[in-house]
């Protein structure tokens, strides 16, 4: 046995693989496809060592290099029934021009898909890929010739890194560490290195001003950090980012496959509604997963859905909609994404901690103080890192600058499927300041297990006013003997960027202003989380 073999075999077993059709699989290196202006990307061609030419295509580009994605992706679809081509986008690991991420994969991809139907080996084509290698799907998913049959896009979606980026809520660890990463990839050991330029960059982005902290991490300047510190969402710099317009005119079939606790949820789920809302063929499956992990589930839709519409059938049936539903442990089936039966109810703030479905008759506030020298931490939830999605927070909820709101223990199952959020009467000593809000599941050994939350930064907070902060969606069960609850805090540090409470741009404030935060409870001001619940008994 061979050691590209040896590595199929271990493939296999960690993300429990059906069999492959064979595991002699051989390589075309370093492909030249050529753009219109000339420049000419980097593509390897994986495939069955015997006929190979012919079977489908699946197209996959990657600014990650053809390396290591080969390794997981390439290799795996190539045993199972396809020939493989990735590809290495614009200016990196041997492709020429200059990376500029996000601004060029539409006019590359079409071009790229240009180049593969005149290949006399290829014929159906499917587009395949995570994150990034997604996001480049849905760049092109409005202008694809008929030889592309189906696209399978994977933790991602049609606007990626925009919501990272809103004005009223600026996630700082997933972007700036993509930008460490796309920064120092091509560097010489770079395998060897990310394990100490983790901590690097974990402690970097407490660099004050934030605007040096991409010296801090990896020791010269980010074009693509610096321009996240100092533009949001809405700035011109972001231009060609956003291709969900793009979504409602694919008339491909589409499997998009997303997490629980992944970055790209929420945009996922709108992509999917819109594609069913128009009547496109599409399916959804969400797993309790994180952006990072790695199960059969890519795999599995690449040969159930990818090779059927490939080979012109349908593949086998199922509904449209297939979650995870945490709590309860199973996966469920649905028609439709949000599902049909669950009815939006309010879980009330109230006095003491607190949480019930009726409103409290009588007004109360609860006060902490938020210190951004010691931000509230983040534990748990939509992160990148090794301690990401659910994680036991009875630590986080023992510091004196997280509220909690607990129900009584509940007589009978309550399910919640869908879109979650939550209104909450909020002042502050200072103007700017944050309101995390995270649901919670607690055990009947009193542990408290994150299930979704959110964060949005208010700009006239010296004033009450009620915060609207739109949680990640979720499908949960909570248990007879559970209870539910809700914590409220100003930041989860360093997930989300430190508000200084100055109104400073977070990319140039150095002062950083403690400030009193209260939480207003009653009639007047009914302070409040929603949500999409169906009971069972």
């Amino acid at each position: 046995m061979n050691g590209a073999q040896v590595i199929s075999r271990i493939l296999q077993r960690k993300l429990k693989l059906t069999p492959p059709l064979t595991r002699n699989v051989v390589v075309q290196r370093d492909l030249r496809v050529p753009m219109p202006d000339g420049v000419e990307l980097l593509a390897d061609r994986w495939m069955p060592r015997s006929g190979g030419d012919g079977l489908p295509t699946a197209l996959i580009r990657s600014p990650y290099g053809r390396r290591m994605f080969g390794q997981l992706l390439a290799r795996a679809l190539a045993e199972r029934g396809y020939q493989v081509v990735i590809q290495s986008v614009r200016g990196g690991f041997g492709s020429g021009g200059t990376f500029d991420p996000m601004r060029q994969e539409r006019a590359d991809g079409l071009a790229t898909l240009d180049w593969l139907v005149r290949q006399p080996w290829s014929d159906a084509i499917v587009l395949y890929g995570v994150s990034y290698l997604g996001h480049v799907q849905w760049a092109i998913a409005d202008q694809l010739p008929p030889q592309v049959k189906a696209m399978i896009p994977i933790v991602t979606e049609s606007a990626l890194t925009l919501e990272f980026l809103r004005a009223d809520g600026m996630s700082l660890e997933t972007p700036f560490a993509w930008g460490v990463l796309v920064g120092t990839q091509e560097r010489s050991l770079s395998v060897l290195r990310q394990a100490f330029q983790g901590r690097r960059t974990a402690r970097a982005l407490n660099t004050l001003p934030l605007r040096e902290a991409d010296i801090a991490a990896f020791g010269e300047r980010s074009p693509y950090i610096q321009d996240i510190l100092a533009h949001d969402a809405d700035a011109p710099r972001w231009e060609g980012f956003d291709h969900s317009h793009r979504v409602a005119g694919v008339t491909v079939p589409v499997s998009s496959v997303g997490g629980w606790y992944d970055i790209f949820l929420p945009g996922q789920l709108r992509d999917f509604k819109v594609l069913q809302e128009n009547g496109r063929p599409a399916r959804l499956t969400v797993g309790p997963w994180t952006h990072a992990q790695f199960t059969s589930t890519p795999v599995d839709e690449a040969v159930e859905f990818g090779l059927a519409h490939a080979h012109g059938v349908e593949p086998p049936h199922r509904a449209p909609v297939r979650l995870y539903v945490t709590g309860e442990e199973t996966w469920r089936d649905f028609e439709s994404w949000p599902p049909q039966g669950y009815s939006p109810r309010r879980f009330h703030l109230g006095a003491e901690g607190s949480l019930t479905s009726e409103a409290p008759a009588e007004s109360s506030v609860d006060s902490y103080r938020y210190d951004p020298a010691d931000p509230t931490p983040a534990a748990g939830g939509v992160r990148m890192v090794e301690d990401g999605g659910r994680v036991d927070n009875t630590a986080l909820e023992a510091r004196p600058d997280v509220l909690t709101y607990t129900t009584p223990v509940l007589d009978q199952d309550v399910e919640v499927v869908g879109e979650v959020s939550a209104e909450i009467w909020f002042s502050s000593g200072v103007s700017h300041a944050d309101v995390f809000v995270r649901l919670c599941d607690v055990d009947e050994e009193g542990r408290s297990w994150n299930v979704c939350d959110g964060l949005v930064s208010l700009t006239d907070a010296a004033e009450p006013q009620c915060a609207v902060v739109q949680l990640w969606p979720t499908a949960h069960r909570f248990r007879r003997g559970h209870r539910i609850r809700v914590q409220v805090s100003s930041g989860a540090f360093p997930r989300y960027a430190r508000n200084p409470g100055t109104g400073e741009s977070r990319a140039t404030a150095t002062a950083m202003v403690a400030a009193d935060q209260t939480v207003h409870i009653g009639p007047a001001r009914p302070s409040a989380i929603t949500l999409p619940v169906r009971v069972k008994p």
